[in-house]
């Protein structure tokens, strides 16, 4: 086999791996870090004006940052406990719950309604938005199918379209709330993680145009996501309705030049672009710390996916392919969404409300990006475990 091959010229696939005494990568979990905290920052400068004139506490936004943060890792701390195969077997199990959980959302009194969309499940004090679990649960499913079914979804068009009909089910429950960006994301991630799963070109080229065309249709079928998708081109044009916005995000990029107004200086945060604290907090980022600090997030988020993808290379290599598929697939997800979110802020694509991932204020996203973090360390842990008992065993014939 390959795999085996490139073993037996380089060595244990994760043997010059940098690790830090207590096992963890650092790489990954330095820039997962270094997210996190400037995230928390950015959220408390983006909120503080919104959260003192809305709720009278200017620390209230960033209060639940940090609890929704803690939450987070503690639920990641025990995550990182589980091994990988626990997660293989209740794949299906999960996607079942994934569904459920986004008709749920349907159901009257359940389900809460927030600027036309209706996406959360109210718990108490708190909102899950189960498109944000499903991202994950599907991620996970698609992993043990493509171990499962690895000839037939390689040699049949059925292996390849059977998880499509499921990911189609979970689509067009998103599309109801309306979540056209998650949706979008979900598909991108599966069919990324299908195609390193080996699926024939041909098969793959055709469902890309007919999503793509799907997509597309469902667009010019509701005029608010038509216009979304037209207006990016020249925001300009209506400033103060369809295009504001954008237009006030630019405005902010335009202000903070190469090094910043300085943080907690910006002006944009103060009541003129939308939704600061969430979707476009990278805006007021780019604004208060300037190109250099948007370079810098940049940089770590593509540092963060490029070790995903490494630490999924070297769990195939190491012929652990679950493992392999599920950090391939985080990491897929990671990066589409952090780049969706920068390319809407700074008007390269239509706009979506996505979050940023580890820096935008919301509970559900941050939780679950946590946890995603902590499944890649399992990986990463498991294969260097794999790793150093197969070099015991070669020590002990030789």
């Amino acid at each position: 086999m390959l795999s085996a091959a490139l073993k037996h010229r380089t060595g244990p696939a994760t043997s010059w791996w940098p690790v830090t005494s207590f096992g963890v990568d650092p790489w990954l979990a330095g820039c997962a870090a270094a997210l996190l905290a400037l995230g928390l920052v950015m959220v408390g400068s983006a909120s503080m004006s919104v959260a003192e004139r809305e709720l009278g506490q200017p620390f209230y936004y960033v209060m639940r940052q940090g609890l929704f943060a803690g939450a987070g890792l503690l639920l990641g701390a025990g995550v990182l406990m589980v091994p990988l195969r626990v997660w293989e077997r209740a794949g299906p199990l999960l996607v079942a719950l994934a569904a459920l959980l986004l008709l749920v959302i349907f159901v009257p009194g359940l389900g809460r309604e927030v600027n036309g969309s209706l996406r959360w499940i109210a718990l108490g004090p708190v909102n899950l938005q189960p498109s944000e679990v499903a991202k994950l649960f599907t991620i996970i499913y698609l992993a043990g199918y493509l171990v499962r079914h690895r000839d037939a979804v390689r040699s049949s068009a059925a292996g390849f379209l059977r998880p499509m009909v499921l990911l189609l089910l979970l689509v067009v429950l998103m599309l109801l709330e309306p979540d056209f960006g998650a949706a979008a994301v979900l598909l991108a991630t599966a069919m990324g993680m299908m195609w390193l799963g080996g699926v024939r070109l041909l098969q793959f080229s055709l469902l890309l145009v007919l999503v793509a065309g799907a997509l597309a249709l469902l667009a010019w079928l509701e005029p608010y996501r038509l216009e979304r998708l037209t207006i990016f081109l020249n925001p300009w044009k209506d400033p103060f309705d369809s295009g504001f916005q954008l237009t006030q995000a630019l405005i902010a990029f335009g202000r903070g030049e190469w090094f910043g107004v300085g943080l907690g200086e910006s002006v944009q945060k103060l009541f003129y672009l939308p939704e600061a604290h969430t979707d476009f907090v990278f805006a007021v980022l780019a604004e208060e710390l300037g190109l250099l600090g948007a370079a810098v997030v940049i940089v770590l988020f593509a540092a963060l996916v490029w070790r995903a993808l490494r630490i999924g290379h070297c769990a195939q290599l190491s012929e652990r392919p679950f493992a392999g598929y599920l950090a391939w697939g985080l990491g897929l997800w990671i990066g589409l969404q952090a780049f969706i979110n920068i390319g809407v802020n700074t008007g390269v694509l239509p706009t979506k409300g996505l979050t940023l991932p580890l820096m935008s204020y919301g509970g559900s996203s941050l939780v679950v990006n946590c946890v995603a973090l902590a499944l890649l360390m399992r990986v990463d842990y498991e294969t260097r475990k794999e790793d150093r008992m197969t070099q015991r065993k070669g020590r002990r014939r030789s």
